[in-house]
């Protein structure tokens, strides 16, 4: 494997008084639920007023879908404050949406006719349209099945005062912005070399619904009359038939630097593709997509891992990105905890926290085309036949046995485990390493693994699903009420909706209009 440059700041973080830069990292969550009715079926009821509106309200809002809601915590220094928010969300959400349940899995099941699946309508603004026209175009590219998976987002970034010591570590002599963006992108292509070890420990969606299979191309196993399985699969949503489909493979987004990054985005955006042209932009005065380019905008190019800055309503993100340089890493490759009531847990969050780390310190020189094909390769073997015993990886274009490849991250991750901890104080971060461990060495602990067997046992995927999110609506329900809480997002509700109104009513231009500004 690479080595670790800055090997000076790595032991410098290891005393107190540095390793407490450590405490200024910021969190944040993005998780993804699907609203279902009691029966399990997707709900075809609009998004709740009482929840605000999805186009303004800051945490509480939808993905591709009208019921597929989104919650976003507020970034946060403060390990367990993301997960205390995103619990008091639900707890608000769950009041909110009678009898309806929030799906407890990346994979949905009960989908019905694609054509029930209802794009989530944003109101009547140019801003509202435009998320609306995006999401149609999606559909019709790559089909509406596909943009009800959920996932969980772990947003990620460092204290000013981190990066200051460390490009004084580092003896870097540039500005302090152009040091942040040149390490933040070594650390995306460390996790794009690394990030296999993500879906096998953390992978939890082994079986999928019937209609999700695509031309059959996976070799999948009966679980019950509606769901199949792969037997050694670990996260199917991240496979051929979820996120991770071939429609993108001719689009080349280069990592290097951030420069590079948004020159192929800007270039996916305005180049025409054949298929996508011919699916029509304006129909017969009806929008069908934002354009007929590669990209309509950056958000539909899928990445395991995404540069980011805060948005700036109405600015393109690579705009507010080439402005303004990487604030903070969107990390999009854990699948919904199935047993978690809220999607996620620490253990989730700590590995998190010890990978980037470690990325953070890795040698990162630029992934050529071949590591590339490897990278993509080794994350394909994992998801879907992460548990088979005789697995192996490619490191270097050689075989690897997959035990000794993950043992071997484990070992130079530990270090970054003990900089945590000496940080936060306790030992949380070397446990969680140590638990997780145990489930390189027996994959029989893995979650996927779990939700198979426990999925059996109950006769299919479906009602295991189910029942899940029964239980789990249960235990939010019964947890104690921060009133204080409670009446805040009440009153957030209550000016998301006047927003939207206010929006709608300070329109000047003609949708047409809005777009052509937007790219220009």
């Amino acid at each position: 494997m690479l080595k670790f440059t800055c090997c000076n700041a790595v032991q410098a973080l290891g005393c107190k008084e540095k390793s407490s830069l450590l405490t200024g990292i910021k969190r944040g969550i993005e998780r993804e639920t699907l609203r279902v009715t009691g029966n399990g079926e997707l709900a075809q009821t609009p998004h709740p007023s009482s929840l605000g509106s999805k186009l303004t309200h800051p945490f509480i809002t939808t993905d591709y879908a009208e019921a597929l809601l989104e919650f976003i915590t507020p970034a946060s220094s403060e390990f367990s404050q993301p997960l205390e928010f995103l619990t008091k969300i639900h707890q608000f959400v769950a009041r909110r949406i009678g009898d309806e349940l929030m799906w407890s899995t990346s994979m949905p099941c009960m989908l019905g006719d694609e054509k029930l699946i209802q794009i989530a309508d944003y109101g009547s603004s140019n801003s509202g349209k435009m998320k609306y026209v995006y999401r149609e175009g999606l559909g019709h590219r790559y089909g509406r099945q596909m943009q009800t998976i959920a996932g969980v987002h772990y947003n990620w970034s460092l204290p000013e005062e981190f990066w200051q010591w460390l490009q004084q570590s580092c003896g870097h002599k540039g500005s302090l912005r152009s040091f942040k963006d040149e390490r933040y992108f070594a650390l995306i292509r460390n996790y794009q070399r690394y990030s296999w070890l993500i879906p096998y420990l953390f992978g939890a969606s082994p079986a999928v619904c019937r209609s999700f299979l695509k031309d059959g191309k996976l070799e999948l196993k009966e679980l019950s009359p509606r769901s199949l399985y792969g037997e050694y699969a670990t996260s199917l949503r991240m496979s051929d038939i979820g996120y991770q489909n071939n429609a993108q493979a001719g689009i080349n987004i280069r990592f290097d630097n951030l420069n590079s990054y948004l020159d192929g985005m800007e270039h996916a955006i305005r180049t025409p593709d054949p298929y996508y042209e011919n699916i029509g932009v304006v129909v017969d005065g009806h929008w069908k997509q934002l354009n007929g380019n590669l990209l309509q905008v950056e958000n539909e190019f899928y990445s395991g891992i995404r540069p980011k800055h805060t948005p700036v309503l109405g600015m393109r993100p690579s705009k507010s990105l080439r402005l303004h340089g990487v604030e903070y890493i969107e990390v999009r490759l854990f699948d919904i905890d199935a047993f978690s009531p809220i999607g996620i847990n620490e253990d989730m969050m700590r590995f998190a926290d010890v990978l980037l780390l470690m990325c953070l310190f890795r040698e990162s020189p630029p992934i050529s085309p071949r590591e590339d094909a490897e990278n993509k390769e080794n994350k394909r073997r994992v998801v879907l036949n992460g548990r088979h015993p005789e697995l192996s990886l490619l490191v270097y274009n050689k075989e690897q046995p997959f035990k000794d490849v993950a043992l071997e991250l484990f070992d130079d991750m530990k270090a970054f485990a003990d900089l945590l901890d000496t940080a936060y104080g306790g030992k949380a971060y070397q446990q969680s390493l140590a638990d997780l461990r145990e489930r390189v060495l027996d994959p029989e602990k893995t979650p996927s693994a779990r939700l198979l067997r426990e999925a059996m046992e109950v006769g299919g995927f479906f009602r295991y699903a189910l029942g899940l999110a029964k239980q789990h609506r249960d235990t939010i329900l019964s947890l104690p009420i921060d009133e204080v809480f409670e009446r805040r997002a009440e009153q957030l509700a209550i000016e998301s909706l006047a927003d939207q109104k206010a929006m709608e009513m300070g329109d000047t231009l003609t949708f047409a209009e809005y777009v052509d500004r937007y790219y220009a």
